[in-house]
């Protein structure tokens, strides 16, 4: 009965807030990955880039290029291939690789102009990838974490909570029945094992919710009620419903641990969305005129149009 809720109110907050990320084209979809440097710098340290790991007919593959290959490949690879042999798998790919480029160029096809256009689009794709990678280095710090984190709890409005049980019925007179003892001051949770038809094991026990996270008619009685009382019986969707609110509140604030890497990935996605619509506002960008469709070829053995009538008034 409840509707989805994915995450707490503040990561919603500052999910909406980077609304204006969704800009016309796919770069920051591509480039939200590098929100995370700390962990990469931290294994770069343990092992020497330019350490030879293997060579391929006297071509040397550095520790550097393993990494470069994990990253790119890694989010394909399944969940349990880890350490080691994930490590071996990895290696196992570029040394692959190697030796069908290496074949390649003894074909010379690194001279042909498919490759050259591959090239360019590869180098122009690695240059956006480094430029947007820094920008989120230099987004992302402690200190802006925090402070935006308490901008978001400041400017959040509270919500109200409401803990309540239900009992859910088909049949209003079996509600007004049961309403009825329950407002006589029968036992609220003992009721609803016997009479509720969604399995109410737990009592009819809801827990905490916002009104946001009901069907209207169940959260407009439910709010209007105060601690203790027992609704009338409501109409919904799903039958008839005994409401009792055990609790009211303002919902807590998720703490700064709870959302860090929330509020880290909205750091990073407005920085490299200002600095897209900043090159999109500074540039003079040009498009072309699509070309004009070309006529639909005849098809074989069809018959030609046919003349046109003439012109009476000409004979």
């Amino acid at each position: 009965m409840k509707r989805s809720v994915h995450i707490a109110a503040l990561a919603a907050a500052l999910a909406s807030s980077v609304a204006f990320v969704s800009l016309s084209g796919p770069v920051l979809a591509q480039s939200a990955a590098p929100a995370a440097p700390a962990a990469k710098a931290a294994d770069a340290k343990a092992v020497d880039p330019d350490a030879v790991v293997a060579t391929v007919n006297g071509t040397p593959i550095r520790a550097s290029e393993v990494a470069i290959a994990a990253e790119d490949i890694g989010p394909g690879l399944p969940p349990q291939l880890q350490g080691a042999a994930r490590q071996e798998y990895v290696l196992s790919f570029l040394t692959d690789m190697t030796l069908l480029a290496q074949a390649g160029e003894a074909q010379k096809l690194d001279q042909t102009p498919a490759f050259k256009e591959r090239l360019a689009y590869a180098r122009t794709k690695a240059l956006m990838e480094a430029l947007m990678t820094q920008e989120a280095k230099k987004a992302v710090s402690e200190e802006m974490k925090r402070k935006t984190y308490e901008e978001f709890v400041k400017s959040s409005p509270a919500d109200q909570e409401v803990h309540a049980r239900h009992i859910l019925v088909d049949d209003e007179a079996k509600a007004k029945e049961i309403a009825k003892k329950a407002k006589a001051g029968e036992d609220f949770a003992k009721l609803a094992k016997e009479y509720s038809k969604d399995g109410a094991d737990d009592g009819g026990d809801l827990g905490y919710f916002t009104k946001e996270q009901m069907v209207p008619e169940f959260a407009e009685a439910a709010f209007k009620l105060d601690k203790g009382q027992v609704s009338d019986p409501v109409k919904s969707q799903f039958g008839w419903h005994i409401i009792k609110i055990e609790d009211k509140r303002n919902k807590p604030v998720p703490t700064y641990e709870q959302v860090e890497g929330q509020v880290e990935q909205y750091l990073v996605r407005k920085a490299q969305a200002d600095l897209v619509t900043k090159l999109r506002a500074d540039a003079k960008v040009e498009k072309a005129a699509a070309p004009a469709a070309a006529a639909p070829a005849a098809a074989p053995g069809a018959a030609a149009p046919a003349a046109a009538p003439a012109d009476p008034a000409k004979k």
